[in-house]
């Protein structure tokens, strides 16, 4: 059935069939999730205005509080991921405030990432979304640069600036998207459709304007209570940054192009099998 048939039929109620040897999705482990925002939320605190606090009454033993923060970066992005696929709690609504407000908190432009990430997921290595792939007449060198800039921070870096599209003029934000996206491979002018209708759209084009402008007063606040340590939180927010791209990358680590499930490469060694 078209899912846009069944959003115009009305309050009518929908029936979940369970088609035989597909697997049932798990329930949700509320009580867990619960826990590790609870743990995301204090090392934020921490981040934004415990620290500069402590940086003042410490010195520099304070600065191995940056360790913790960084290591715990997979998990504060791993929830808005749950949430971004309706597995942090029951409640659609709750999912994405609480995702927003992670997203807010790591300066992550919320509907950008979720429509990215969403993109990933339904057209997974098409040419937009194969940076690790040298193409036959690319110049080597320039291949490498790019990937490794997107390692090593470059993809948060890009996520970071990625708001002042919004601000843009619709059609002008459309054809800057349109031209960075592209059109290759054989659904490279539907995927390039999708993600310039996005850039145009009027209300998620004023929900990042929202969310980006919090954004700016949350940090500048954090910048303001770090006062001359203020560098402290641009390196760690540097190094998370670092850490989001290196571990959004991983399941795609060393397996085949061609091969089945090739985006879900989770080993890890034992050590940071628990962060």
């Amino acid at each position: 059935m078209d899912p846009r048939a069944a959003t115009q039929a009305g309050p009518a109620k929908q029936i979940k069939e369970h088609r035989p040897g597909t697997p049932k999705r798990p329930a949700i482990d509320v009580r867990a999730n619960l826990t590790l925002l609870v743990v995301v939320i204090v090392a934020t605190a921490l981040q934004l205005f415990g620290l500069p606090i402590l940086l003042r009454a410490w010195g520099m033993p304070a600065l191995l509080l940056i360790v913790p923060l960084v290591a715990l970066t997979p998990t504060h992005w791993g929830l808005v991921h749950e949430a971004i696929h309706g597995q942090l709690f029951a409640r659609r609504q709750l999912n994405e405030g609480v995702a927003r407000a992670l997203a807010i908190a790591f300066a992550l432009p919320f509907d950008a990432v979720r429509f990215g990430h969403l993109m990933h997921h339904r057209f997974t290595r098409e040419p937009f979304d194969r940076p690790d792939v040298l193409d036959a007449g690319q110049p080597t060198w320039r291949v490498w640069l790019s990937h490794y800039g997107r390692l090593l921070g470059g993809l948060y870096a890009g996520e970071l600036v990625l708001p002042l599209l919004a601000f843009a003029p619709a059609e002008a934000a459309r054809s800057l998207v349109a031209r960075a996206i592209g059109a290759e491979g054989p659904l490279g002018a539907d995927v390039q459709r999708l993600f310039s209708n996005f850039a145009a759209d009027p209300a998620r084009r004023a929900r990042i304007r929202r969310d980006w402008l919090l954004t700016l007063m949350l940090f500048a606040l954090a910048f303001y209570l770090y006062g001359t340590w203020w560098p402290v939180l641009a390196v760690t927010m540097y190094l998370r940054g670092v850490w989001l791209s290196l571990a959004d990358n991983l399941p795609h680590h060393g397996v085949g192009l061609d091969e089945p499930g090739r985006s879900r490469n989770f080993r890890v060694a034992r050590a940071w099998q628990g962060v």
